[in-house]
């Protein structure tokens, strides 16, 4: 029987798991005050010596969206000691953190969205209103 994912794309989805939980119970112990951090997507390289994980930060600026990047680079030796003890694997990927801003790009377009159309029933309304006069 075929195994229907790669070794890469299971390694990722372990690291995807292991660092949100650290993200949420470790290092959020560590650092203290922080937004809200998700893990949106774990990339691993295919020699598994690096991992890209893209995060969500909700409720920041663009600019404290960078300190906490920035915050969780200096940390990722931290995270990498934790996962190392999680994740049965002979050597652990090194982590790169960069900010996914897809779903806040996500969200802001669907506002957009949203807001037209209440315009354009609102306009609608009023050429009712008015061919009705």
């Amino acid at each position: 029987m075929a195994r229907e994912f790669s070794r890469t794309d299971r390694v990722a989805q372990q690291v995807h798991k292991e660092v949100a939980s650290i993200l949420q119970n470790e290092y959020k112990h560590r650092v203290g005050d922080m937004p809200l951090i998700t893990v949106s997507d774990v990339d691993v390289s295919r020699d598994l010596a690096h991992a890209k994980i893209f995060v969500t930060i909700y409720n920041s600026t663009e600019e404290e969206g960078k300190v906490q990047i920035k915050q969780l680079a200096e940390y990722k030796k931290f995270i990498r000691s934790i996962l190392a003890k999680r994740l049965r694997m002979r050597s652990v990927p090194d982590l790169h953190f960069f900010e996914d801003k897809s779903i806040i790009e996500g969200m802001r377009i669907s506002n957009l969205v949203s807001q037209t159309i209440a315009k354009d029933e609102s306009k609608r309304d009023q050429d009712d209103s008015q061919e009705q006069e």
